[in-house]
């Protein structure tokens, strides 16, 4: 991340914890910085390293540094999260709307939907009986800027993406009538809900598109490539979200769930801040021409 932004979230946890502020002990000496304390955490997060890693570095001992990454997700979670784990106001729906119909061509489209697999180390031995090889499931929809608008994390255990959907409260704002509205219109027919791109395993419900399993006409064959191609956006923001803090990468070495939890989505809130921060950067790509490598609203790499 840019130092800018580095620096607004530490004096946005200065100002929110006594923890982050630099203070005395009995003897006057001074303890440990906000900058030295946020550093660790980050550090934590994006190279997923041991506790002991950090001793020479920072000068922190391996609790210190542990408990500095525990406070620094909770508090981020606490600051940010009303903003950066929002669902999509009114607006934001719009912007989705526009942003997917120009760049797929998929009017309606909200975003594509899938669960990503977090595998659990230090998983309790009582539970690695019924959990199999034991991992947390995140399940999560993202828009082509790869931002990520839902989370929901937790469900551990030998579960697919249908089981994770049936404990997800994704749908829980249209059930209760407290959704945005969407309003478009597809040959003729004008549709009120928007939707998700999903794959195969999911229900037949009007708010999942999925492409055809065996097409066969031109027509069929065509929605399935453009319905894949599209889908791949979530994939994408799994695959930014894993590079940039690989904790969530590698096997979480913590024992409880509410933990694993809090380093989850404060990596969700520092991706999505790194995307409101850089822009366009993340989705227009250009060669050394400065040429936009942009085909029929995929990217492509030189």
């Amino acid at each position: 991340m840019r130092r800018d932004l580095f620096f607004r979230i530490v004096t946005a946890l200065e100002n929110h914890s006594t923890f982050f502020q630099q203070r005395e002990d009995a003897v006057r000496r001074k303890g440990l910085s906000p900058l030295q304390k946020c550093t660790a955490a980050i550090r934590k997060l994006a190279y997923g390293v041991p506790a002991d890693h950090l001793d020479e570095y920072l000068r922190m001992g391996e609790s210190t540094a542990i408990r500095c990454l525990f406070k620094f997700c909770e508090y981020l979670v606490e600051i940010f999260g009303d903003r950066y784990l929002r669902r999509p106001n009114a607006d934001d729906v719009q912007r989705l709307l526009q942003m997917h119909d120009d760049r797929h061509g998929f009017p309606g489209m909200l975003g594509s939907l899938d669960c990503m697999h977090w595998k659990w180390k230090n998983c309790p031995v009582a539970w690695k009986g019924q959990c199999g090889s034991p991992t947390i499931v995140l399940e999560a929809v993202a828009s082509h800027d790869l931002w990520i608008w839902h989370a929901f994390f937790g469900v551990a255990g030998s579960r697919n993406d249908i089981n994770v959907l049936y404990e997800s409260p994704i749908f829980n704002n249209v059930l209760q009538g407290n959704a945005p509205e969407v309003n478009f219109t597809v040959n003729g027919t004008t549709y009120t809900k928007g939707y998700y791109l999903t794959y195969g395993i999911y229900p037949e419900w009007a708010t999942f598109v999925k492409a055809f399993p065996c097409p066969e006409d031109p027509k069929r064959k065509l929605f399935k490539e453009r319905q894949e191609s599209a889908r791949k956006d979530v994939e994408r923001a799994f695959g930014v979200l894993q590079s940039r803090w690989a904790i969530v990468k590698g096997p979480a070495r913590y024992l409880y769930r509410k933990k694993l939890k809090q380093i989850m989505l404060a990596c969700i809130i520092l991706h999505n801040m790194i995307i409101e921060d850089e822009g366009g950067h993340v989705i227009d790509w250009y060669n050394d021409e400065g040429e936009d490598l942009t085909v029929a609203g995929v990217h492509y790499r030189s």
